[in-house]
């Protein structure tokens, strides 16, 4: 059953990964490609903290940020290029994740708010204009030096890759398991011997560290940006609205809703907002009255496996 779980995880998520590899070769606007790939990143980023453990955080465009100045101070302050930039958004976003992580102790609609809190906080700490020798305050970042969009793409795949390897392993793996069984009964899996607290930190951290590697390629590939920016709470709010949309705690599920709410975001919501965000509304509603675990329930309910 396990090896089947992994084929099964590996043939629906290995195809996504190719087609945004070569896009970019049929379809010549790299920035709206960059965009879907950096939110089915996201999206797979937050399915680990919350689809597993349960946790919702809507401040998760803190580790976002977190990586896009690790790069940044990376490439302006120590002079490094884009490589040990990206293992400095990590180590960033790893910290935050560590400093962030006594909210843990929280749940439900404290932890959600708490960690929105925290974003807030550091996007304050990110903007003030006493660090600008650092951060350069509110006044924006150029890294014009390692512009390098098609580069910066193919590293955005290659953490994409990394997303789904790691929901993959998470849905498969005896740890993920538990994670589940954690998230559903938390008592009993303590009294069962479960390191819940453990556990439920190392999810949280793998969560922040996806975060953090694709707010640093986002730094990479955009080059200039502003603290507004990279802490733009939109980041949060889609993430989670494509992971519940499609389904939490599954592979599928996440992309699907990337692609139809991104897709329909810029195919309505540019040209028309006023319509856009009526059918985005319904939408979600809907969603939460008929399908509260998401699109993919309604395989679930037919008895059709979810990878």
């Amino acid at each position: 059953m396990r090896e089947r779980g992994w084929r099964d995880a590996v043939f629906a998520g290995l195809p996504v990964v190719v087609l945004a590899a070569a896009a970019p070769a049929f379809y010549g606007n790299q920035l709206l490609l960059f965009n879907f790939v950096i939110f089915l990143a996201l999206a797979q980023g937050l399915n680990v903290i919350y689809g597993f453990t349960g946790y919702l955080p809507f401040g998760y465009v803190g580790f976002f940020g977190a990586g896009a100045y690790g790069f940044a101070i990376g490439v302006m302050d120590l002079h490094l290029g884009p490589w040990p930039g990206m293992l400095i958004a990590g180590a960033a976003s790893l910290a935050i994740g560590l400093l962030f992580s006594p909210l843990l102790r929280l749940s439900g609609a404290y932890f959600a708010i708490a960690t929105l809190a925290g974003s807030q906080a550091l996007y304050d700490v990110v903007a003030n204009p006493a660090l600008d020798d650092i951060t350069k305050g509110p006044y924006g970042v150029s890294l014009s030096s390692v512009f390098a969009p098609d580069l910066s793409y193919g590293v955005a795949v290659g953490i994409l890759a990394l997303s789904v390897l790691l929901v993959v392993w998470l849905r498969n793996a005896r740890f993920g398991l538990a994670l589940r069984a954690m998230r559903d009964d938390p008592v009993s899996a303590a009294m069962a011997g479960f390191p819940v607290v453990r556990a439920r930190t190392i999810a949280w951290l793998l969560s922040a560290l996806i975060a953090g590697l694709t707010g640093g390629v986002y730094a990479w590939h955009i080059s200039v940006f502003y603290p507004d920016t990279a802490f733009d709470i939109s980041f949060s709010i889609f993430a989670v609205v494509f992971t519940l949309f499609g389904g939490a705690a599954t592979l599928l599920g996440p992309i699907c809703g990337v692609i139809l709410l991104y897709g329909l975001y810029n195919g309505i919501g540019i040209t028309l907002p006023q319509y856009f965000q009526l059918i985005y509304g319904l939408l979600i509603m809907g969603l939460v009255l008929f399908l509260p675990d998401g699109l993919a329930s309604l395989l679930t309910r037919r008895g059709i496996r979810v990878p």
